[in-house]
């Protein structure tokens, strides 16, 4: 068998295309108090219920015990890249000068990995 033959069994025929934005706490993050920080917080929020409302983000979440403290966040899109940049790009927060966005298609094997609604028993 030739490495040709064993890296086609190993490479799924089919893949399911997920957008992935990442969020990111600028070097140079506009400050604010706390009580502005709060209201951004609270229009963040608003704004990604509303895209989930839409059903255009199917998933998203802030991280904890990254390699790199400025990475904040990642939401999933059921769009195509540059329409889920232009809508991360909409958030309040990357307005405010509080996130920087960045994105990427992820390849997944076909059928491998699903998102369900909060809730919702496996």
């Amino acid at each position: 068998m030739t490495d040709t033959d064993l890296l086609a069994g190993l490479v799924p025929e089919r893949f399911d295309r997920h957008t992935i934005i990442f969020l990111f706490r600028p070097a140079d993050a506009t400050p604010y108090s706390d009580e502005e920080l709060d209201r951004l917080q609270v229009e963040h929020l608003t704004y990604l219920r509303g895209l989930k409302d839409e059903g255009v983000l199917i998933a998203n979440g802030p991280l904890d015990d990254q390699t790199d403290i400025r990475m904040r966040g990642i939401s999933i899109y059921a769009l195509p890249l540059e329409e889920a940049l232009e809508l991360a790009n909409d958030d309040p927060m990357v307005h405010a000068g509080r996130f920087e966005i960045r994105g990427a298609q992820w390849l997944t094997a076909e059928g491998t990995i699903s998102f369900g609604s909060p809730g919702d028993s496996a």
